[in-house]
């Protein structure tokens, strides 16, 4: 938080405090009211004559600038929580954003992975090397626990417990939950973690990182692509399709094909809302209306 607005760092840092937003979130939110403050400066705006009027001209120029409708309502929530903020502290009289509305963003349904591309991917990783053991234990726990591309990075070795077979995940707003280790999984970091995997990148370095690189430093979110890309090109797996991202949509995907509770889901994948993990409901009862289709001899006149 390097702004020199001393309302706006405040409400930078409540955001951090107060509601543990993530950083990413909050330097997102900063940008959008920056941008917001730059408009109003053009338009000879002092923040307390700013109207709903005024707002809703800003959103529509976003928007005929050509910015997604996600974007969109970011902005939105970013400048609805800043007025809001402001009001409260009592820098403003009324909130001008009470009734900013901007339009329904839309959820585009996740793109899965089929269970047998995943295994594909999975299983074709001959296991000879210490990088083929990390590659498998981080795809194996990529699907098999849904976790974010970020959460995986920051994995230290205390935060796995093999007598209980739990990993403690830290997920945004450093908020920690405890996800299952599934046989395979297990079995992957097991092999991954012996002297023949992990020790062996490790060299002369030291870090309690889980996943390392080649060089024994901790990987990153760009080297996690990478291997990902690479593992999809051996697999035969088209690698348009494949990113971390894709594998916590396709745990989510095939658990609630197979009849998961949707709460348990959203629990594994550290869901603030169970309204996030619903998306991937309307993903299942596609995939299902799709198979039944395909094999209902009564599903077509």
């Amino acid at each position: 938080m390097s702004t020199s607005d001393p309302a706006l760092s405040a409400y930078l840092q409540w955001l951090a405090v107060e509601k543990g937003r993530s950083r990413a979130t909050i330097e997102a939110y900063e940008r959008d009211v920056r941008r917001l403050q730059t408009w109003m400066e053009a338009q000879h705006l002092a923040i307390a004559e700013l109207t709903d009027a005024d707002l809703e001209r800003y959103t529509n120029e976003l928007r005929d600038a050509g910015l997604a409708e996600s974007t969109l309502a970011r902005h939105a929530a970013a400048i609805r929580g800043w007025l809001r903020f402001l009001t409260a502290e009592h820098r403003l009289e009324s909130d001008p954003s009470e009734r900013l509305h901007v339009s329904a963003r839309r959820r585009t349904l996740p793109k899965a992975l089929s269970e047998e591309e995943v295994a594909r991917l999975i299983d074709t990783i001959v296991v000879t090397t210490s990088v083929d053991r990390r590659d498998r234990a981080l795809l194996e726990l990529l699907y098999g626990t849904g976790a974010r591309i970020s959460e995986v990075v920051t994995l230290n070795l205390e935060d796995f417990d093999f007598d209980e077979e739990l990993i403690r995940v830290t997920g945004k707003g450093s908020k920690q939950r405890l996800v299952p280790m599934g046989t395979a999984l297990r079995a992957a970091l097991v092999d991954y973690l012996a002297s023949s995997g992990r020790a062996s990148l490790l060299a002369n370095r030291r870090t309690n990182r889980v996943f390392l690189n080649a060089r024994g430093g901790p990987i990153t979110r760009q080297g996690i692509d990478l291997v990902i890309q690479r593992r999809a090109l051996s697999a035969g797996v088209e690698r348009s399709k494949v990113s971390a991202h894709v594998f916590r949509h396709s745990c989510a995907t095939h658990m609630l094909a197979h009849g998961a509770d949707i709460r348990v889901v959203q629990e594994l994948l550290g869901h603030a809302s169970i309204a996030t993990t619903q998306i991937y409901t309307g993903v299942a009862v596609s995939s299902l209306q799709r198979e039944y289709a395909n094999a209902h001899p009564r599903a077509h006149d």
